[in-house]
């Protein structure tokens, strides 16, 4: 049975103007992950639902800052943004995956906004 190696955040640190979050990873990767990306990809109930079919778009984000950055035992994170969401859990693997596919995965959001008439600037509740 082949395991899978994780790879560890070694540093992770705040922008002074609280806007993006860097982590960089035990193999010496580095990723700057914008706080919007992180709050409207955020691995919340909330944002990715219950289960399938059940996530929802979040607009109005573009200026969405970093509150707090909290452990989550020793695999995750807990991040607390201005808008007071600080339900999401990022775990090593998540913030991983953002930083390798987080610009798709941003893009792919974007689109979401753009068919059904939300946009970054305004916020309206998520749907």
């Amino acid at each position: 049975m082949e395991r899978t190696v994780i790879a560890i955040p070694t540093e992770i640190r705040v922008s002074k103007d609280r806007r993006t979050l860097t982590v960089t990873f035990d193999d010496d990767a580095r990723f700057a992950l914008p706080a919007e990306m992180l709050r409207v990809l955020s691995p919340s109930a909330e944002v990715k639902g219950h289960g399938p079919g059940q996530a929802v778009t979040v607009p109005g984000k573009r200026n969405v800052g970093i509150m707090t950055v909290s452990p989550a035992g020793n695999y995750a994170i807990r991040i607390g943004f201005d808008d007071m969401h600080d339900s999401g859990i990022y775990t090593w693997t998540y913030l991983r995956e953002l930083g390798e596919g987080g610009a798709a995965m941003f893009a792919d959001y974007e689109a979401e906004l753009a068919a059904k008439g939300m946009t970054r600037d305004r916020a309206e509740r998520p749907r």
